[in-house]
C-alpha cells in the first residue's frame, strides 16, 4: 500500500486518528458551539422561513460571478455595524479566511510576524509562495516589538489570535499599540473569541475597547459561537477592496451558502439582543471550572495538560463512557497532549460541574 509505513508510524506514536460519527446520547463538551446556538430551533426555523420565500436557495456562483446576494450584503453590513469596521466580506470557512488573508497580503519585500501558536491554516498559508515569515514566542510582545523595530520590510504584517484555540488564553492588549507604533497591519483571528468575550460579545476588539484603525483586520468564524458555517473578514474598505481582487479563496470559490449566511445573521441578532444573559451564563461556567479544576479561563476553552498521547485517549474514552464528550488533543496539533474541555452554554451548569468533578478524579 502507498502509505502503509506512514500510517503504521502514526499508530505506534499514538497519533493515529479516525472519524467517529457524533454520538448524540452523550453531553457535548468537545465542540466549539460555545453558545449552544447550533441547537437553537428558533434560529433554524426563522432562517428556513425566509429562505423558503425566496426564488432560490443556493448562492450558485462565486461572489464576483453572480453569486453575491442581498443576504450576503445585509450580513456584512450588520457585522460591520456590530464590530465598528468600515467594510467586510464573508467566505467559506475560517481555514479559507486565513489562507485568503495571509497568502494575498504578504507580498515580495513584506514580512509576516506570526505568533508561534497561530492556527494551522495560517501556518500553511506562509508556505504557499515563499514569503518572509518570522515566528515569535507565544504572546511575547517584547520579542514582537524587537522584531518589528529591526525590520526594514516594505510592509509589516502581524498575525495573532484573539483567544488561542488550544491554550485558551487571550492575546495581549499590547499588540494593538505595538502595531500602531510600527505601522504594522494587524490580523486578529477571532475564531474562538467572537461571540464569547467583550461588552457586546463581539470579541477581543470589543473586550479591550479598541478604536478601530485602518491597519486593523478582524477575522471570525461562523461555525463556532454563531452555530452556522463560514467566516468573515472585517477591515478598512481599502483592504477589503484589495482582498476581493487578490484573495483566491474569495475569487475562485462559490460564495457562502444562503442558509448559513441567514442563520449566522440571525445568530448575530440573538447575541446582541441577549448579550447580558449570555455573559452571565458564561461567567457561571468560568466560575465552575475554577472551583472544580482550579483553572482560570478567559473564554470557554479549558485545556488540561496530560502530556501523554495514550493516556489522553484513555481519559477521553473513560469520560465518554460516563456520558461526556471532550477533546483528546495530541501532537502535532499541540506540543503536548491535552484534554480540551469546552464549557459551552448548550449544557447545564450542573452537568459541567459533574464533568469537572469526574475529570479531576480520572486524571490523577
Amino acid at each position: 500500500m502507498y502509505y502503509a509505513k506512514e500510517l503504521e508510524a502514526l499508530k505506534r506514536s499514538k497519533r493515529y486518528r479516525t472519524r467517529e460519527v457524533v454520538d448524540n446520547t452523550v453531553l457535548d463538551f468537545a465542540s466549539n458551539d460555545y453558545l449552544g446556538l447550533a441547537h437553537n430551533k428558533e434560529l433554524h426555523n426563522a432562517t428556513c422561513k425566509v429562505l423558503s420565500g425566496m426564488p432560490l436557495h443556493s448562492s450558485k456562483a462565486s461572489l464576483l460571478v453572480n453569486g453575491y446576494h442581498q443576504i450576503h450584503r445585509d450580513f456584512e453590513a450588520a457585522l460591520c455595524e456590530a464590530n465598528g469596521f468600515l467594510d467586510g466580506v464573508i467566505l467559506g470557512s475560517g481555514f479559507n479566511a486565513n489562507l485568503a488573508l495571509i497568502e494575498s497580503l504578504v507580498r515580495r519585500g513584506d514580512t509576516l510576524f506570526m505568533d508561534e501558536k497561530y492556527h494551522a491554516s495560517g501556518v500553511l498559508a506562509t508556505r504557499l509562495n515563499g514569503m518572509d515569515v518570522k515566528f515569535f514566542t507565544h504572546n511575547d510582545m517584547r520579542e514582537l516589538e524587537e522584531l518589528l523595530k529591526a525590520s526594514s520590510a516594505n510592509r509589516k504584517i502581524v498575525a495573532v489570535e484573539g483567544i488561542y484555540s488550544m491554550d485558551g488564553d487571550l492575546v495581549s492588549k499590547d499588540v494593538f499599540e505595538i502595531c500602531d507604533r510600527y505601522d504594522a497591519i494587524l490580523i486578529v483571528d477571532e475564531a474562538h473569541s467572537s461571540g464569547v468575550i467583550g461588552k457586546k460579545l463581539m470579541g477581543v476588539f470589543d473586550y479591550y475597547d479598541i478604536a478601530i484603525k485602518p491597519n486593523h483586520i478582524k477575522m471570525g468564524t461562523l461555525g463556532k459561537a454563531y452555530g452556522s458555517f463560514g467566516a468573515f473578514i472585517l477591515a478598512s474598505s481599502h483592504i477589503v477592496e484589495y482582498l476581493i481582487n487578490r484573495a483566491k479563496p474569495i475569487i475562485y470559490a462559490t460564495s457562502l451558502s444562503l442558509y448559513d449566511t441567514l442563520l449566522a445573521h440571525n445568530a448575530l441578532r440573538y447575541m446582541l439582543e441577549n448579550r447580558e444573559s449570555l455573559k452571565q451564563e458564561i461567567k457561571k461556567r468560568q466560575e465552575i471550572v475554577y472551583e472544580e479544576l482550579g483553572i482560570k479561563i478567559d473564554g470557554l476553552i479549558v485545556p488540561i495538560v496530560i502530556n501523554d498521547n495514550e493516556k489522553v485517549i484513555k481519559i477521553r474514552d473513560e469520560l465518554k463512557s460516563l456520558g461526556y464528550a471532550v477533546g483528546g488533543i495530541r501532537q502535532p496539533t499541540v506540543e503536548c497532549a491535552i484534554i480540551r474541555l469546552i464549557a459551552r452554554l448548550g449544557n447545564s451548569c450542573d452537568s459541567l460541574r459533574e464533568l469537572c468533578i469526574n475529570l479531576a478524579k480520572i486524571k490523577k
